[in-house]
């Protein structure tokens, strides 16, 4: 039986990564002391990989298919299927950026004002081709951790790290320049593998589901009965996907809706519906939207 071999991301990535793919209708069960977890999937086999190390083992063939950070890819340089964005992290739903960091009382206020200074962060290859096509020489140093420490204690001029809201690096009193690179995690493939009809079908499978249960996190289903009488104050303020449904009870002077909204907008939207004469209004999350 044909096989297809799927890398999930090691580290801050791999629970959230486990909980998409569970939505999507995956179950990965990690092994401790184990690089090869269990998938409900016969026609899959996983690697749990680093991030950094995925976008080569993807383009060589160790990989059929993975999943890594847009940053990786680049830094990397990986000759890889790029198939698709998938923004999701440990923590929230939004890309996350590389900046350039300083101190607060630095004098620093501008790239251009990096010329002949020290830079650390793990993203060198980024950073070096960064500076250089700007025409700016600095010394790019690999960090192998704890970076924003080498610029408080001042072993270099600034760092290169990575933040989503940037609270962190104002907490340990740093102050960001510029933002460098956005970056999100990407569904990533093997050229030969697209190239395989069987591989690209199940690889496809696995994007669309994907994202699926991507947008379903963004959205919620409200059920709700209303009084026929008042479907026409009720039924204008319900968003949707194409219109609501509306189907009648056994009691001709009621009407059941259902719809898919934002779920951002419901703490809003439900006094609007109860002022408008809804009862009964059912909230439920949703696995996938197609």
């Amino acid at each position: 039986m044909s096989q297809l071999k799927l890398g999930i991301p090691k580290g801050s990535l791999e629970s959230a990564t486990i909980s998409l793919f569970e939505q999507a209708g995956w179950k990965i069960r990690s092994h401790s002391r184990n690089y090869f977890p269990d998938i409900n999937d016969p026609e899959i086999t996983c690697a749990l990989v680093r991030s950094q190390e995925m976008g080569p083992y993807v383009a060589n063939g160790t990989l059929d298919v993975g999943l890594t950070g847009k940053d990786w890819i680049i830094e990397t340089e990986a000759d890889v299927v790029d198939i698709c964005e998938l923004v999701y992290s440990k923590s929230s739903n939004q890309p996350s950026r590389w900046v350039l960091v300083v101190p607060q009382d630095s004098p620093i206020r501008s790239v251009e004002d990096l010329a002949g200074k020290k830079i650390a962060t793990e993203l060198v290859g980024f950073t070096k081709r960064y500076f250089e096509e700007r025409g700016i020489e600095t010394t790019v140093e690999f960090s192998w951790g704890a970076t924003e420490a080498k610029v408080v204690e001042g072993l270099v001029d600034a760092v290169v790290e990575i933040t989503e809201t940037g609270s962190t690096i104002r907490a340990h009193g740093l102050r960001i320049v510029c933002d460098l690179l956005y970056t999100d995690t990407r569904l990533i493939a093997n050229k030969e593998a697209m190239a395989d009809p069987w591989k690209k079908e199940k690889i496809d499978q696995i994007a669309l589901l994907l994202k699926a249960a991507l947008v379903a996190r963004q959205k919620v289903a409200l059920k709700m009965n209303v009084p026929v009488d008042k479907l026409d104050e009720v039924v204008p303020i319900l968003p949707s996907l194409h219109a609501p449904t509306v189907s009648f009870l056994y009691d001709k002077q009621w009407a059941a809706i259902e719809t898919v909204v934002e779920s951002k907008n419901v703490r809003d939207l439900l006094p609007r519906l109860i002022a408008a004469g809804a009862e009964g209004i059912l909230e439920y999350e949703l696995k996938k939207i197609l």
